[in-house]
């Protein structure tokens, strides 16, 4: 199966579901690379940028079950570039 790299823009607008996606994050925590938080205090949000590489498949579970989180949203944009993944 092939590989990609990604990076998921997630907004957290109900910190309430914070933990639930710090576990998600934990469980795939071996395809992310990169994690960056920043609370913006001033609105009352978090944005949270993570780096990613995994098959597709796996990437858009993640990004699928982070947005079923209530007051979560997320994006991912994905590289074009390709590799086989490692088993």
């Amino acid at each position: 199966m092939e590989s990609r790299i990604a990076v998921m823009a997630i907004i957290v607008e109900n910190t309430d579901s914070a933990a639930a996606l710090n576990a998600l994050l934990h469980e795939y925590g071996s395809y992310i690379f990169g994690r960056m938080g920043i609370p913006c205090r001033e609105r009352g949000v978090n944005v949270v940028s993570v780096a990613i590489d995994a098959p597709q498949d796996t990437i858009s579970a993640l990004a699928g079950k982070i947005g079923n989180l209530d007051g979560i949203s997320v994006k991912t944009a994905y590289s074009n570039v390709t590799h086989a993944a490692a088993d």
